[in-house]
């Protein structure tokens, strides 16, 4: 029979051990939150921490906690979205209301008897020009974001991706999509999301193009596409998809915010990731809804 001094200390013995145990849970809750507040902190909405080891009620909070970072950073990017669609809206319009009088003036002198041939004609005729050049731009924009009403619909990923592959034979492709991986959405629109970032790799000087594919923790398609073009200066990578903003010197600075406005508005996200994929310079991150 066990004596009272032994179970003493059998059950002193126990306490420690679960005290330690619950001291370093307890840390461990801790070094989450700070992970998380440093996420926050750093705009980074991406975090997924892990829920092995932990209680059933931590366990179901850990899982929220992290779908909660993909619902905020979601509409985030819906409110950007929208938010640069307003301003551009307002910006197109007063544009053209600024520059259509000037043109319609620079033309009427140019067809003037007494500027033919005078030293006044070609300073003239470049303000013209300019102006006629800015006006196409502007309209140009405002029927290229005028776009359709997406109509999602079950798409085989990797026969849409293949399809426009074959439009640009002149460079190296890693293609690992899997077959037969259906995703939700427009599939014009995504044939023309990808042309955009295919297009824009080209420019840069890309010879090879990657693209993968993998799933989220809550089901969602991820879809990297990578290119070893020149890689974005550091100062331009949190400006990519503000419209009109561009690296290049003959660039309008469309394609990536409307891109993104193209998958936004129909659940999806697209981002830049930090860390490229093996191989390449830069990775786009494509995320569609399940």
């Amino acid at each position: 029979m066990i004596n009272v001094t032994t179970l003493i200390a059998v059950v002193a013995v126990i306490a420690v051990v679960l005290g330690l145990w619950f001291w370093r849970h307890q840390r461990s809750l801790v070094k989450r939150a700070r992970i998380m507040q440093e996420a926050i902190r750093n705009h980074d909405l991406t975090f997924q921490l892990p829920t092995k080891h932990m209680f059933s009620g931590e366990r179901a909070l850990q899982e929220t906690l992290n779908q909660l970072g993909e619902h905020i950073r979601e509409q985030v990017n819906l409110g950007e979205v929208e938010s640069w669609e307003k301003l551009t809206r307002v910006l197109t319009h007063e544009i053209m209301n600024a520059t259509a009088p000037i043109a319609s003036i620079s033309q009427s002198m140019l067809n003037h008897p007494a500027v033919k041939d005078s030293d006044l004609e070609e300073g003239i005729n470049a303000i013209h020009n300019t102006v006629v050049h800015l006006n196409s731009f502007v309209d140009g924009y405002r029927k290229y974001s005028q776009l359709q009403k997406p109509v999602p619909q079950p798409v085989d990923l990797a026969a849409v991706a293949s399809e426009v592959q074959q439009l640009y034979g002149e460079v190296q492709w890693r293609n690992t999509l899997p077959a037969h991986v259906v995703i939700k959405t427009d599939p014009n629109l995504l044939r023309q999301i990808l042309i955009n970032l295919i297009k824009n790799a080209i420019e840069a000087g890309s010879k090879n193009l990657g693209l993968e594919c993998e799933y989220g923790q809550d089901g969602r398609v991820m879809l990297y596409v990578s290119n070893d073009g020149e890689l974005i200066p550091a100062e331009a990578r949190s400006s990519i998809f503000i419209p009109f903003f561009t690296t290049k010197r003959k660039g309008n600075g469309i394609g990536l915010s409307l891109s993104r406005r193209l998958l936004t508005i129909q659940g999806g996200m697209m981002s830049l990731l930090e860390h490229p994929r093996t191989g390449f310079h830069t990775t786009f991150l494509l995320e569609f809804p399940t």
